[in-house]
């Protein structure tokens, strides 16, 4: 019996799905910061929304993450800071299932974020010295104030690592590029997080499509 079994099932009872993909200074959630979003909602009649946006990170952006991305400080200047976005995005997920490819790495970001603004609002004062990565710029602004209604993603998760994993096992690698290549499936611009959300969908939808297939 396989974690991800009720996919399939809800999958075809027409359950909106959001893929999401996130591009960020580095890999650690507590010190590092998220530079862009990209998701898509969907179900199995076709793609409902799509949700891109850069964030301005308020500190410069690493050599090394510039490098795989692509993204410039030049590019961020002027973005929203995250805590002008996460609202946006906490809506456009709601009532749906999350899918990430690597799903701890993304869900972890949004989690940090999500409980830094749920400590902020609820006056919870356990590291007052840390600063939160959704403030705003320093210039003078008043913030916009969010309440955050959960210090983490409420959602259910499929990770397509796993979800790949049940589908179509005994592969040397499970990263995003190589199963797309290998399922015939043309990323169009690689590490930003819009299409990397759109490449994860079609690899969700041929594992969807292989499982169907074992099934019958």
């Amino acid at each position: 019996m396989n974690v991800y079994d009720w996919v399939v099932s809800d999958y075809l009872e027409n359950t909106r799905f959001v893929v999401f993909d996130l591009e960020t200074t580095g890999l650690d959630p507590k010190k590092d910061r998220i530079v862009e979003i990209g998701a898509v909602k969907f179900d199995r009649r076709g793609i409902i929304a799509r949700f891109s946006v850069l964030i301005n990170p308020l500190i410069p952006m690493p050599s090394a993450a510039s490098q795989v991305n692509h993204i410039t400080d030049a590019m961020l200047k002027g973005k929203p800071v995250l805590n002008e976005v996460l609202p946006d995005f906490i809506r456009f997920i709601d009532n749906t299932v999350l899918i990430a490819h690597n799903a701890p790495f993304d869900c972890g970001f949004i989690n940090e974020a999500l409980s830094n603004r749920y400590k902020r609002t609820n006056k919870h004062d356990d590291e007052p010295n840390q600063p939160s990565l959704l403030d705003d710029p320093p210039s003078g602004r008043q913030e916009n104030i969010w309440n955050s209604p959960f210090s983490s993603l409420p959602n259910r998760i499929v990770d397509t690592i796993q979800y790949a994993k049940a589908a179509f096992p005994g592969r040397w690698k499970y990263n995003l590029q190589d199963l797309a290549r290998d399922l015939g499936i043309q990323a169009k611009d690689a590490h930003r997080a819009e299409d990397d959300a759109r490449v994860c969908m079609e690899i969700f939808l041929k594992c969807i499509e292989r499982l169907e297939q074992s099934a019958a």
